[in-house]
């Protein structure tokens, strides 16, 4: 099975929608399959990224979402022979969509919405915690609905650091701070310059910052005024170790979310964009994490207030970790692989 994954990142919208497509093409790789990107918007650390997991890159030499762009898609399906498709993004119309699915070949969008749309993909992947409750049905009668925290892709390497052996909480002394790959509010460097220095003695923070953050210099000199409480991950491969380790997570809403709860790491999560706040709402109704509004005036005090306030009171994030207790269990991507290999007619 070679399935063709189509998704973008950037500074605008960061890296979420490569990252989960990623962790499915994992998934694909160990059932036996092949994968393959096409990307009209991709950040070269991200590229590669990519071609270090043994995944081809197919640079578009177009606008996103445009006519042109999905002439070139259907082409390198076609060439590359493709089997089926991923399709991850907001910027795809309802037009280009079903100008896809006109390939006749199998395909699988993940969906952050559920207004009810037609969404023109055989299967339809949302991890929310209360995605089946949204009416897909009605664009979408015919689509194999794959709903829920059980179908959360995580990447192998954060797979493997929820199923490993983990320090108590209370004994872990790292705060992670993320705000993704691409950290579009610039929230990285504001927030690190005030909890730095408020926190406790013997505690750290570890910051971790993807290849499409714009401003990387201001967080590069904010780390090193404070390199003796903060550690500094650029591009790092190993966000499910850093996760593992801390005691409590600042993090963007998004992708991050389904990671953290697979690994059982309390969170402050921070909303970067409309589209995560329902879902993030949901989370923080599940009482595992606290929820900050990154668009507001002020977020940055407040996030350091909230994370402060969590990290002085070990029993309320033992509290929290203990939600967390089978909400994901780190199996989506392999569900989501093994649902395309049955849509996969054989030719």
């Amino acid at each position: 099975m070679r399935v063709l994954f189509r998704a973008d990142a950037g500074a605008s919208i960061g890296a979420g929608h490569v990252m989960r497509c990623l962790a499915v093409a994992e998934a694909v790789q160990e059932l036996g399959g092949d994968a393959l990107f096409a990307a009209a918007s991709l950040p070269s650390a991200l590229e590669e990224r990519l071609r270090a997991a043994g995944i081809a890159v197919h640079r578009i030499d177009a606008a996103p979402g445009s006519a042109a762009d999905l002439a070139a898609t259907r082409a390198i399906a076609v060439e590359a022979d493709a089997a089926a498709i991923v399709l991850d993004g907001y910027g795809f119309s309802e037009g280009w969509r079903a100008g896809l699915a006109e390939t006749g070949l199998p395909i699988l969008a993940f969906d952050d919405a559920g207004t009810g749309e037609p969404i023109h993909a055989g299967l339809i992947v949302n991890a929310a915690p209360d995605a089946a409750s949204l009416p897909y049905r009605k664009g979408n009668p015919d689509a194999r609905l794959l709903l829920g925290p059980a179908y959360a892709p995580l990447r192998r390497e954060v797979r493997e650091a929820a199923a490993a052996a983990k320090p108590p909480l209370e004994e872990r002394r790292g705060l992670l701070v993320t705000f993704g790959g691409s950290d579009p509010l610039g929230l990285t460097a504001p927030v690190i310059e005030r909890l730095a220095p408020r926190l406790p003695t013997g505690v750290w923070l570890d910051v971790a910052v993807g290849g499409a953050v714009r401003d990387v210099a201001a967080v590069e000199a904010a780390a090193g005024r404070l390199k003796d409480s903060v550690r500094l991950h650029r591009d790092t491969p190993r966000m499910g170790h850093l996760m593992a380790q801390a005691g409590l997570a600042v993090s963007a809403a998004g992708t991050t979310t389904g990671e953290l709860a697979a690994i059982g790491t309390p969170a402050v999560l921070v909303t970067i964009a409309d589209n995560q706040l329902e879902a993030a709402r949901q989370s923080e109704a599940l009482g595992w994490c606290a929820l900050v509004a990154g668009q507001t005036e002020g977020a940055p005090e407040r996030i350091v207030d909230v994370a402060l306030e969590l990290w002085a009171d070990p029993a309320r994030r033992r509290t929290m970790a203990g939600k967390l207790a089978g909400i994901v269990d780190g199996q989506g991507a392999l569900r989501i692989a093994r649902a395309l290999a049955e849509a996969i007619t054989p030719r």
